[in-house]
């Protein structure tokens, strides 16, 4: 099965054309339209903004003394399946 690629902006509601597709005449073609995803349209956080929102420091009550073991050892358990 071949894939063919084209991304195209809607002009009209609930139409697409499509030109210049590698297909002949007779040929039998399964075609699929997907939809891209909407895009964010707010801007990144600052670091004010990231300090207020209470996401820094939300761990600091976990008993984690050193972050990167910490890291480290959650790869490990995770490579190994052992999650204890």
């Amino acid at each position: 099965m071949e894939a063919v690629r084209i991304k195209e902006k809607i002009k009209k509601d609930g139409e697409i054309m499509l030109t210049g597709l590698p297909f002949k005449k007779g040929q039998l073609i399964e075609m699929i339209v997907m939809s891209e995803p909407a895009r964010r349209s707010s801007k990144p956080s600052t670091a004010r903004q990231l300090l207020a929102s209470g996401i820094v420091g939300m761990w600091k009550e976990r008993g984690i003394e050193d972050s990167s073991v910490y890291a480290r050892t959650l790869r490990e358990r995770a490579q190994r399946r052992d999650n204890r």
